[in-house]
């Protein structure tokens, strides 16, 4: 007897299923945008923390490389001796004189202030201190400044553009003549770098930035822009008992600029940057209140506001901006010459 054929039925989902099905997805889609946001928010930050450390490592060393040549002056051992400095009172007219007339625009940062060899490194505590220049935008009024003075490491010919020292075993001089001779001697170029915060930069007014005055061709100074996004620097210099020797032992105390004893050589610069990122980050605020080198009286929010005085203050910004603050001490090289 022949069986009937079976009858297969096609049987589709239900609304049940359709829902169910819907649900896991939702959360499978959900799971995957929240993983994405958050892997997108902590590369942002990491990407963040890796410029501020970056623009950190770079003014860093641009400050680093000038300080431990501070005081070199090529054949002569120290810049205290010079002739033709300080408005020419040392030396007798003659071919290598008229470096300092009172015109030349090398006094535009002030007497003397290109040429004050005997001071290879300044600073001033807690405002601009860099005479008759004024800042590029607006400097910062609670920052320090830091003014290095050296010869440049490469020897030149004689210029008439340029003020330039002719260093000798015996005795250097201040020149500025396409016909100065510096017999037994070498011409370098003399290089006087002024540092300091402005609280603008090239990129646009609400970003602040290292600055640095520099000597150059004319003789005149430029102002050029080292990095933006530095808010502060703090400066403390480190100085000897008198043995001339720049090492940790010889280094007895720091203080801030114009502190240092009677008897006291600078051996040493140390360092506080405050980096600060060029953009506000809308899910973060910077609760920290930072204190560092003589930053340690009542907290203030504005490093700039002259009606709380931030000089000397602690700085609490309470805003949406990420910093870092690095700190590094450079010891001179050529603390008792080269």
């Amino acid at each position: 007897m022949r069986r009937p054929a079976l009858r297969h039925t096609q049987r589709g989902v239900n609304l049940i299923e359709i829902m169910v099905a819907m649900v896991i997805g939702l959360f499978l889609v959900m799971g995957a945008t929240t993983l994405y946001v958050s892997t997108r928010k902590n590369s942002d930050v990491d990407d963040s923390i890796a410029r501020l450390q970056e623009t950190a490592r770079y003014a860093m060393s641009v400050i680093e490389s000038d300080v431990r040549m501070a005081n070199y002056w090529g054949m002569m051992k120290d810049g205290a001796n010079f002739d033709n400095k300080d408005g020419n009172t040392n030396v007798a007219a003659g071919a290598n004189a008229g470096a300092l007339g009172a015109s030349t625009s090398s006094n535009y940062c002030g007497a003397a202030y290109a040429t004050a060899t005997e001071n290879y490194l300044e600073a001033t505590n807690n405002n601009y201190g860099i005479p008759n220049c004024t800042a590029r935008y607006a400097a910062s009024t609670s920052a320090d400044t830091l003014t290095i003075r050296r010869a440049a490491t490469a020897t030149s010919t004689a210029s008439a553009t340029q003020l330039q020292v002719c260093s000798t075993h015996k005795g250097s001089s201040v020149i500025k003549s396409s016909t100065a001779t510096c017999q037994n001697g070498e011409i370098h170029n003399l290089v006087t770098n002024g540092y300091y915060i402005d609280q603008q930069s090239d990129q646009g007014n609400t970003v602040p930035s290292l600055r640095r005055k520099t000597l150059g061709d004319g003789p005149s100074f430029a102002d050029t822009e080292i990095i933006p996004g530095v808010e502060d620097m703090q400066i403390e210099l480190g100085w000897d008992d008198g043995d001339g020797q720049a090492d940790t032992a010889g280094a007895v105390r720091y203080g801030s600029p114009g502190t240092l004893p009677a008897g006291g050589r600078i051996v040493a610069v140390r360092v506080w940057l405050l980096i600060r990122a060029e953009q506000a980050d809308s899910t973060f605020t910077d609760t920290r209140t930072y204190s560092y080198a003589d930053r340690t009286g009542t907290a203030v929010n504005n490093l700039n506001s002259s009606a709380t005085g931030a000089d000397g203050k602690q700085y609490a910004p309470n805003d949406n901006f990420r910093r870092l603050l690095v700190s590094r001490t450079f010891f001179i090289r050529n603390v008792t010459g080269t």
